[in-house]
Formats: structure tokens, C-alpha cells, sequence
């Protein structure tokens, strides 16, 4: 069966989610929630992410994201992969922690003709919990339920990542404390009423498939793929500039760190010799670059002096597998904003 299309460009908006491999729970104490929310908000840092609604349930979790940069692959996969490796170590396990490949819907950003698809999905999101039986009624308040949007919706306020206008917007609330108490009061009701349950016509538009919108919005997509059939056709990068600039922006910090960390001047640009392309600090700042932001290898060659682009391939590979590289690598990531 054929994979399914990631539809990525500027400005885009997704309905994301992802379960745990086999059903397992992937959220199994308070400290693996925190976890994931420290590496969403590193990644939202460096990939420039919005996140309109989010939720965090045992075993799968749902955002609606929102990717200015046309980068939604290389932020989920140093997501999902940087949790995973965490999540491995913490539990002693090995293998997968996530069943499959994540699923990203795109949803409509036009509120002015989709509000409703919008809404859909901002109420499946923060009713979640709700219809797992977690609150609800005499469970409980919905907005109590600590891993999710919700409660900063309830209070105004949240990280920085967390963008409450465009829901707030969909259902024409007021952007002061009584808009937010009326979006509260409605949830509230729905949870205690009908057990977070959505109208048959909300699920119908869940369920319809690869996108969620209009008409409009859908030859949109549809003229993505051909445009990307064509491009496939041809070699080289077809990554945006603004993409390519704002990972280079985040490399260019780490590689600065990495340099000043392990005192290591590059010599042809020093006026000293030439540290060899393999030198082992090196390779740790290239292995931390690549998995932290969506550089290109040919990047790392240049900014590192480590010749070739398939060497810094090789090299990397290389470097997971070595003792003494992967322990610098531990060092130095503990220098990071956020480390795992």
C-alpha cells in the first residue's frame, strides 16, 4: 500500500498525530509527558512551529500544528526520534516507540470559509479526554486535565509556542477573559453533556480522508502534487530559502557552541593547520547539527572543514557507533537550551 503524501509548504496547517508501537503507553509517569513537551518546545524554537491545540493522552498524542517554513518532515523526525531515544534509555527497551509513521492532515487556513473544519478539529483535540472517560461531568473538569491546551486557553497565557488567536477566531470569540470563559463554558458542556462526543456531520469531515477543507482547499493540494512530481524529476535541493536559512541560523548556534566548547579554531580559516575532517570533536558538533536542526550535509562539509558532503555521511554514521565520540557528544549536548 502506497505511503501516504506529506503536503508541506509555507503557512501550512495540520491536524497531527501519533500512536504508540503496538498500543503501548507512551506517557507512563509525569516525567515522559514533560519530556515530550521540553523537545516540542525545542523544536517549535528551532523550526518556528505554532501549535493552535494540543493534547497529550497515554498512548498516542494529537496537535494542530502550523509550520510557517514548509519543514513539518524534519521537525517530526527529530521529535519523534529524540523522544523515542529518551524514552528507550528511561525504560531500559529498544526498538520502536511509535507505531508507524505519524499521520498529518491538512487542514484549512482560511477561517473566513472553513471556521467550521477548524473548529472540528480544535474541539476533537481538547475533547479527548473527555471521551477517553477521563473527565468530564462528575469525573471532573475538562479544563483540570493538566496535559493539554486547554488550560492555558482558560488563563489567556501559555508558551510562546502556543498561537490561541486562530482558534479563538474560528468560533468568533472575543480575544478578552470573557471570550475565553465562553470557549471554556462550551467545552465544559460538551464534556459533561455528551462525553466530549462530536456531532455526526464534525466526524464525518474527521473522517473524509486526506484533507480537511473546501473545494477550493482541495485543488490546492492537488496542484502540490504535481508540482512536486515534476520537481522529483529533477536533482539538487528544491528546499524554500526562508527553510534553508532559518536551519542554518539554528546550525550556525550549535557549531559556535561546539567550537568554543572544544576549543577547536578551524585551522584553515585560523591560520593554524588544518584539523583532519574526522577529528572526533568535529564529528560530535556535526552529529548534534544534524539531529537537532534540517541542514544539509553539504552544509555541515563546508561550515566544519570535513571535505566531501558523503564523507560527513560516513563520518556520522560512523561517529553513533563510536564509544569515545558518542561520549563527547553526551558532553556536549548537556550545553544545549534543551537536552533530553
Amino acid at each position: 500500500m502506497a505511503r501516504p503524501l506529506r503536503f508541506e509548504y509555507p503557512g501550512a496547517i495540520y491536524h497531527v498525530m501519533a500512536r504508540g508501537d503496538g498500543g503501548k503507553f507512551l506517557f507512563l509517569e509525569r516525567e515522559d509527558y514533560l519530556l515530550f513537551l521540553k523537545w516540542l518546545s525545542q523544536i517549535c524554537e528551532s523550526h518556528g512551529w505554532r501549535v493552535h491545540a494540543w493534547v497529550l493522552m497515554g498512548n498516542h498524542f494529537h496537535l494542530l500544528l502550523e509550520t510557517p517554513e514548509a519543514n513539518l518532515s524534519s521537525g517530526m523526525k527529530i521529535l519523534l526520534g529524540s523522544f523515542s531515544q529518551a524514552w528507550n534509555r528511561r525504560y531500559h527497551r529498544r526498538g520502536h516507540v511509535f507505531q508507524g509513521r505519524y499521520k498529518a492532515i491538512p487542514v484549512s487556513g482560511e477561517l473566513a470559509s472553513d471556521a467550521f473544519q477548524y473548529r472540528v478539529v480544535a474541539d476533537y483535540i481538547h475533547l479527548n479526554p473527555a471521551r477517553a472517560g477521563l473527565t468530564g461531568g462528575k469525573k471532573g473538569k475538562l479544563v483540570d486535565y493538566e496535559w493539554s491546551s486547554l488550560k492555558h486557553y482558560a488563563r489567556g497565557k501559555g508558551p510562546s509556542w502556543l498561537v490561541q488567536e486562530r482558534v479563538r477566531n474560528a468560533f468568533e470569540l472575543s480575544k478578552d477573559g470573557r471570550g475565553r470563559r465562553a470557549y471554556v463554558s462550551y467545552l465544559e458542556k460538551r464534556a459533561e453533556e455528551q462525553a466530549g462526543e462530536l456531532s455526526p456531520e464534525a466526524m464525518l469531515a474527521l473522517r473524509q480522508g486526506w484533507y480537511l477543507g473546501d473545494e477550493t482547499f482541495r485543488d490546492r493540494l492537488l496542484s502540490l502534487i504535481e508540482k512536486r512530481s515534476s520537481l522529483l524529476k529533477k536533482k539538487g535541493s528544491h528546499a524554500p530559502a526562508s527553510l534553508r536559512s532559518h536551519g542554518e541560523g539554528e546550525a550556525e548556534k550549535i557549531v559556535k557552541l561546539g567550537l568554543d566548547h572544544f576549543d577547536l579554531p578551524l585551522g584553515s580559516k585560523q591560520g593554524q593547520p588544518s584539523l583532519r575532517k574526522g577529528d572526533p570533536r568535529k564529528v560530535a558538533i556535526a552529529i548534534l547539527v544534524k539531529t537537532t536542526t534540517s541542514v544539509g550535509n553539504q552544509w555541515v562539509a563546508d561550515r566544519l572543514e570535513m571535505g566531501h558532503n558523503r564523507s560527513v555521511s560516513r563520518l556520522i554514521r560512523e561517529g553513533k557507533q563510536d564509544r569515545d565520540i558518542k561520549k563527547l557528544c553526551r558532553k556536549f549536548k548537556k550545553m544545549l537550551p534543551c537536552e533530553d
